[in-house]
């Protein structure tokens, strides 16, 4: 369910300039295998599969970061009783 997003060639000008108009008109977001144009409801859908695997990463990160850390710490009183 991977979203791809399609900016024109003008829209990818315009952003490079810095030109004051929107670029969102040039933004149209596409399905990866349909090759047509995502409903809002099926961005919305997409949105929350995409932010639910963040947290997932972000929690998986963070046990990772604890684990490390009180290994560390083990082994640093291992050595500092000895």
């Amino acid at each position: 369910m991977a979203m791809r997003s399609v900016v024109s060639r003008t829209s990818v000008r315009r952003l490079m300039e810095g030109s004051g108009r929107s670029t969102a008109s040039g933004l149209r977001y596409f399905s990866e295998d349909k090759g047509r144009v995502l409903s809002e409801e099926e961005r919305a859908i997409e949105n929350v599969y995409i932010q639910k695997a963040e947290r997932e990463r972000m929690e998986k990160r963070k046990a990772k970061e604890e684990k490390e850390k009180a290994e560390k710490e083990k082994a640093e009183k291992k050595t500092g009783d000895s």
